[in-house]
């Protein structure tokens, strides 16, 4: 047996090439890099979310770190502004006023789908109203009678129901605005119907060209026109319409005419009730002029008949 001493001693060495193709050098760095960008975003983020008064104030507070102590106040970015709060807006009680803080107008926005559905649905309850207060007028012996002097059509604005004048049969008394009996009913019985839907209401007052004795310097067809709307409104409301419902009420003298060929006629002379679309309406709301009634040329609908053109006084 041979001395274990004198047995050869084998060492490997294994050559370790660094990184490699497998090496994990780069992910170290690649992970600093991204680390390095998300703090370079975050920075950015942080500067253009920061109101520049702050900004202003930690500018501030390296080139005067003391500006605190000696001069007073929360912080190094205090407006200089007597008001309380600082800045300009009278509103703020604490605080710096910045960009973020003002809350923007909240907006609704349709779209033109939904715009289009809405206006058809409307206008379908618009033309079932029309129907219903034909149809209460045929059902009724005491309106039926006064069949010619109301007419019914749709315009831009929303369903109108004019009330004219007939030459044997006024709805006033002539220069004034108390209400013929009837003309109580008819208005009363409207109102009832139009409380049904939750449009709202313009009511104007129209009369014929012929003027009073005292000129324009007295009592004139613009009184008139005004005070008979306003009669007519009470009277709706007498019939069971919500006086919330009423948005406008405006008397209009002889300046839209229901027959132009004749302004003396007594088919001038008229109350128009209108049952305001929603455009209509958040454009009176928003105190733009709507779509002018003269645009609709006051014409008749096709299979109305227009009541006797008899003239006479003013009013």
């Amino acid at each position: 047996m041979s001395d274990d001493s004198t047995r050869p001693i084998i060492i490997k060495r294994k050559k370790v090439v660094a990184g490699g193709a497998h090496g994990g050098a780069w992910k170290i760095a690649y992970a600093d890099f991204v680390t390095a960008m998300m703090a370079f975003f975050l920075l950015m983020w942080l500067l253009g979310s920061t109101a520049k008064g702050d900004l202003a104030g930690i500018a501030d507070h390296f080139q005067n770190p003391m500006k605190v102590s000696m001069s007073g106040g929360d912080g190094a970015g205090d407006a200089t502004s007597i008001l309380k709060g600082g800045g300009k807006d009278l509103t703020r009680q604490s605080g710096q006023v910045k960009k973020g803080d003002v809350e923007a107008k909240k907006t609704t926005s349709f779209s033109k789908e939904a715009q289009a559905e809405f206006r058809r649905k409307e206008q379908e309850r618009l033309e079932t109203l029309k129907a219903d207060i034909e149809k209460m007028i045929e059902q009724s012996p005491q309106l039926a009678q006064f069949k010619k002097q109301m007419l019914l059509d749709i315009t831009s604005e929303g369903l109108r129901i004019q009330i004219v004048d007939e030459q044997n049969r006024p709805m006033f008394d002539s220069g004034g605005a108390e209400l013929k009996p009837y003309t109580r009913d008819i208005l009363r019985q409207i109102g009832k119907a139009l409380n049904d839907v939750k449009n709202r209401v313009s009511l104007a007052g129209h009369t014929d060209a012929a003027g009073f004795v005292g000129g324009s310097q007295g009592f004139t067809n613009w009184e008139l026109s005004a005070n008979r709307a306003n009669a007519s409104r009470r009277e709706l409301v007498a019939g069971g319409m919500d006086d919330s419902k009423v948005l406008r009420v405006v008397g209009l003298a002889s300046t839209v005419l229901f027959d132009k060929n004749d302004p003396l006629a007594s088919v001038n002379r008229r109350i128009s009730i209108v049952v305001l679309n929603q455009k209509t309406e958040n454009a009176i709301l928003q105190e733009e002029a709507p779509e002018a009634e003269e645009a609709d040329a006051e014409s008749l609908p096709d299979g109305l008949n227009l009541p006797g053109t008899g003239k006479g006084t003013a009013g």
